[in-house]
């Protein structure tokens, strides 16, 4: 309850609220001690005092939470073990989220599929294939998208019919669905895959919770594909946040003078995103294995006897992937969160151990 109420204080910016329960010790205490908020934290704003110390926020929190439960809904709080630990890496990452259905949030392989509302029929051929693809190359892989009109709904039917999980994350609460006319759909996607949200019940679809929304959809996923896009539109304000977080983004072209592919071109012609027309492309850059995983074997400690437990971590993991790891398998493999995965590497490139290549890309060097 205390997490949740904490969600819907409005400040600047949500990291906010992230290092104060860091800082207090919990969500609870925060709450507790929103009074006493200057003497905790030196230089905290009366207003930051006036939002902690708002009880209209708990009691929201109390009646969402009876929502919650009479649903079925799963409320993953920031810091839980099922939390995306890919969003998590993310500084603007929201406090809860709101889940409904059976997916793996921390799937290996997560990849989210954007694109215009306005698909024509070879954005929507194009999706179809390429989602068919990629369950026959690398099975399991977890599809993302915003269940809107267009290339997300294609992405969501294409995954369903292909046996991939797929995941719609939602601007607005679960007490409803947006367009309506997905209902269906999104039923389905409760039973492989499921919805996601940030925002309680009664959240009404607007403008900004879109935008919002977003950040979600970007975050959470390894890479970031754009189907079809005209020169501006909510695609290309996803691939800029996969951009800015760091995220590999890919794009597919469309023919010259097409309004529909004019955002895939921009993205490619500023190298805001490599271009690709095949899920083989995708599985290469990321350096995906579409063979089955084989059964670890231990490294020798002996070649590198000077290793930390985490370094070894990452070395076993690289010795048994030869061809190499994104940086995003190698967190979600070692569960080491990915600034200090950074740095970790960066040492073991130094002693010569690790070679970085194209898209965060690592192997090991024998």
């Amino acid at each position: 309850v205390a997490m949740l109420a904490l969600s819907r204080v409005q400040v600047p910016q949500l990291a906010l609220i992230r290092e104060l329960i860091e800082t207090v010790g919990s969500a609870k205490e925060l709450l507790e001690n929103g009074a006493n908020i200057g003497d905790i934290v030196p230089g905290a704003s009366p207003r930051l005092r006036e939002l902690l110390c708002d009880r209209s926020l708990v009691e929201l929190a109390e009646k969402e939470m009876e929502f919650i439960e009479s649903k079925g809904i799963k409320l993953i709080c920031y810091g839980d073990g099922e939390y995306p630990c890919r969003l998590a890496e993310c500084a603007d990452a929201p406090l809860v989220l709101h889940s409904l259905g059976n997916a793996d949030l921390n799937a290996r392989r997560i990849v989210s599929i954007v694109g215009t509302r306005h698909a024509s029929e070879y954005g929507k051929s194009l999706c179809e294939n390429f989602v068919a693809d990629l369950a026959r190359l690398v099975p399991g892989t977890l599809i993302v998208s915003g269940l809107a009109y267009g290339i997300d709904v294609c992405a969501h039917r294409a995954a369903l019919k292909a046996g991939l999980p797929t995941i719609g994350v939602l601007a607005h609460g679960l007490d409803r669905i947006y367009p309506s006319v997905h209902r269906n759909i999104a039923a389905q996607m409760t039973t492989c895959g499921g919805l996601l949200t940030e925002y309680i019940s009664s959240t009404e679809p607007e403008r900004t919770n879109f935008l919002q929304r977003n950040r979600i959809v970007a975050g959470m996923a390894d890479a970031t594909i754009i189907v079809e896009s005209a020169a501006k539109g909510g695609a290309l304000v996803t691939a800029n946040i996969a951009n800015s977080y760091g995220r590999d983004c890919f794009a597919f072209p469309g023919r010259v003078g097409d309004v529909s592919s004019a955002g895939c071109h921009k993205l490619i012609r500023h190298h805001q995103a490599a271009l690709i027309t095949s899920a083989e492309d995708i599985i290469e850059a990321m350096m995906w294995d579409s063979q089955q995983p084989q059964k670890p074997e231990a490294i020798q400690r002996s070649l590198f006897p000077d290793l930390s437990a985490e370094e070894s971590s990452i070395v076993q993991l690289l010795e048994q992937h030869p061809e190499g790891l994104h940086i995003n398998i190698l967190a979600t493999e070692t569960l080491i969160p990915i600034s200090r995965l950074s740095a970790l590497l960066f040492e073991l490139e130094l002693r010569g151990i690790v070679r970085p290549s194209a898209g965060s890309n690592y192997r090991l060097i024998h």
